[in-house]
């Protein structure tokens, strides 16, 4: 099913594995943080007060809460079963919305991390999917181009980052 394609990237979790992440308990310390740095926020969800503190500057507040959440979740991560196709015969690389530390963390708990090429997480580069930017810096450090590489995820954000980028597509489900 993936022999057509010269690579193949993953999201991590829920696809590769799954951070021991309580995102509500992360939520509402990311939100207490905020609120002790003066900033004033209503009761949003994660990902949209990670969007907010992006666009009006105060993402370094929100980041430093959440990654913490997530590096702790990585160091207990359950393994899923689409880890049991690594390695494959074609470069692999690893592209999340969880911060990068937290993203090797899990991979090397697994012993994963050996058989990934690249790791781009939500702190990588400038922006984050579904902005096609962290899956083409991807593809581009696995030397492969877009037309050429596969993207297994969990998400219809997956899905609408790979459609963005060029990339060919596959829900977990589907991807054996």
């Amino acid at each position: 099913m993936t022999d057509e394609y010269d690579a193949v990237v993953y999201d991590l979790d829920g696809t590769l594995v799954r951070l021991q992440v309580d995102w509500a308990v992360a939520r509402d310390d990311a939100l207490a943080a905020v609120r002790e740095a003066d900033i004033a926020v209503d009761d949003i969800g994660l990902w949209a007060l990670l969007d907010r503190a992006h666009r009006e500057g105060f993402a370094e507040v929100v980041e430093r809460v959440v990654a913490a959440h997530e590096r702790r979740g990585a160091r207990t991560a359950e393994r899923l079963p689409t880890a049991d196709a690594l390695p494959r015969s074609v470069p692999v690389g690893v592209c999340s919305l969880n911060a990068e530390a937290a993203c090797r963390l899990a991979l090397e708990r697994h012993g994963l991390d050996a058989y990934v090429d690249s790791v781009v997480g939500r702190d990588s580069v400038d922006t984050y999917k579904p902005d096609p930017e962290p899956l083409l810096t991807v593809v581009d450090a696995l030397s492969a181009t877009p037309g050429s590489t596969l993207f297994v995820g969990d998400s219809e954000r997956d899905e609408q980052t790979a459609d963005r980028a060029g990339v060919a597509f596959r829900y977990v489900a589907e991807h054996t």
